[in-house]
Parts: structure tokens; sequence; C-alpha cells
């Protein structure tokens, strides 16, 4: 696994040997700089996963070095935590203002600057994944979240969740109708967990309309049955007073052909470990894709349940 690089800078020595010590041994790869231009130089040569800088330097400050970084849209991810002197009040605003996304007050204490340095890390790992619509973790959060109970051999089900319909719904009522569907799916998913899941569930956004939810075995079927109820009181709401009158909207096969189209629904296929061994998250989406094809044959709202068993 490749070490995560963080670029520190300050024009005092011995805040820099602190730093270096203390994020060397927690693992990091560590590099230095001694002013706000040669941290820009640096920057531009070797991205680092995270700047640690001091706000009053020679040749520029802290915070001017913040607003340009933010400017660039190329780094502008970056994650930057500015060191300030204890109650420069004005300093910090500065920083806040400028786009640091933490700060940190000299004299620091070396187990302070390591849980901020992880917090700001994880936390900008989570806002690149995140989908921009419903805000939910992405792809690389979901995979590594079935893969990490695969490997703690935890007992976990997977819920994969599509909407049916959707695409004809989005060519008659456009994108931005499409998009309300998408974020109160995602908004039903949320509150199903709340109602009837368990504080360490996980609900992943894997893009489109297209979802991802773990739970424990014993409560996904509860779970998804809550969902179903919640999506289908739900979808009569998006559709236009005459379309919902009649219960379905007027549109096109692939052939050009005019059809009646069913309002939207939700189909979600339970990949579960109870009864059949998994190594590897690649399994999950294969049963799952598999699964979740099957529930969307089938009319209306559906759940499927992989019964398939392994020695």
């Amino acid at each position: 696994m490749m070490k995560e690089k963080i670029l520190i800078v300050d024009d005092d020595p011995d805040i820099l040997d602190v730093l270096k010590i203390t994020l060397e041994s927690e693992g990091y790869e560590v590099m230095e700089g001694h002013d706000g231009q040669q941290a820009l130089d640096i920057i531009k040569k070797t991205m680092p996963d995270l700047l640690i800088i001091d706000f009053k330097m020679p040749r520029m400050n802290g915070d001017e070095v913040c607003r340009i970084l933010k400017q660039d849209i190329l780094i502008q991810h970056m994650p930057i935590i500015m060191v300030t002197g204890k109650g420069e009040v004005t300093d910090k605003v500065h920083g806040i203002n400028a786009g640091a996304d933490d700060y940190m007050v000299k004299p620091f204490e070396p187990s302070e600057l390591i849980a901020r340095v992880k917090m700001v890390l994880r936390r900008t790992a989570r806002d690149l994944d995140a989908n921009p619509l419903t805000r939910l973790p992405g792809n690389v959060s979901i995979l590594n979240e079935i893969q990490k109970r695969i490997d703690d051999k935890e007992i976990f089900a997977v819920c994969y969740i599509d909407l049916d319909k959707f695409k004809a719904f989005n060519d008659k009522y456009g994108f931005k109708k499409g998009d309300e569907v998408i974020k109160n799916t995602a908004r039903i998913l949320i509150d199903s967990v709340q109602e009837k899941g368990l504080p360490q569930d996980f609900i992943g956004h894997i893009g489109g309309d297209d979802f991802v939810v773990v739970t424990t075995s014993e409560r996904a079927a509860e779970l998804c049955k809550t969902i179903i109820t919640k999506f289908n009181d739900m979808a009569p709401n998006f559709y236009r007073r005459e379309d919902k009158e009649r219960g379905y909207i007027i549109g096109k096969n692939r052939q050009g052909k005019t059809k009646k189209i069913p309002f939207i629904s939700i189909s979600i296929g339970i990949v579960s470990n109870e009864k059949r061994e998994i190594k590897h998250v690649a399994e999950v989406g294969e049963i799952g894709a598999e699964l979740k094809e099957y529930a969307k044959s089938l009319e209306g709202s559906n759940c499927v349940t992989e019964r398939r068993k392994t020695n």
C-alpha cells in the first residue's frame, strides 16, 4: 500500500522537526518546505495528499498559498491544515476564508495533530468519492465496505437496488425531475435504515438509479420490504395529475412504437453469505447483478433473495 504524502511548510526548523518526526512515526511520507513560494513549487512537481502550512511565513503567507491552490481546478481538492500562533484569531479566520480545511494552534500536542490529519484525509477521501447528487458514498467506499466485512468474516447482506422504468420517466419529464426521484430514493433508503436497520449499516450510491445497502442477513428482508412500501407510496407523486389518474404514461419503446409505461418501481436483489461462502467483493457484485436482473423481469416492485447454498 502506498504511503500518503504530506507536505509540511514552516520557516521554523524546530516546528518542522516536530511535524516530521510525528508524521513519519505514523507511516506518512513527509516532504518539507520553508516558505509559501517553495510550497507552491513543490506541489506543482509532487502532488501531496495533504498540506500543513504555517500562516505567517517569508515570501508568501499561508492564506495566500491556500487561496492560489483553491483556484486551481486540478489541485483544489487537496486538503490544507493551517497552523497559527496561539490566540491569533484573525489568522484562523483568514485561513478558513482562504479555503483551509482545518487549523492547528501552536504549540500543539502530537496526538491532536495526528487525529486532525486522519480526520481531514478521511473526510477528503469520502467527499471525493461521494455522489454529487445524493452525497452518499460512491463506488470506492462501497467496494471497501463490502470487502471489509468479508475480511472480518461477518455474516452480512448486500441489497442491490435499481429503479424500473426510470429512463421512460426521464424522457417524458426531464432530467431535473429525474434527479428529484434519485434524491428522494436516497432519502427513503436513509429513513428505512434508520427505522429497520442498525447504526453500522451502510448506504451507497453506485450511480444513476443504482444503490446499495449493506446490513445484517436477519434484517435485510424486513428492511427491503420497508423500502419497497415507502417507494411505492412515493412514486405516483412525481407524475402529473392526468398521468397519475391514468396510472401510466404514454411513451415509446426502442422500436419507436407508442406504448403504455407503468409508474417507476423498485427492484432489489439481496446477496448474503449466511448460507454460502463469499471470498471476494466481485462475487457479491456478480450475484447481485443476476438477482436484480431477475427482480426487474417481474412486474412492479420486487425483492429477490439468493437461495443457493455452497458447501
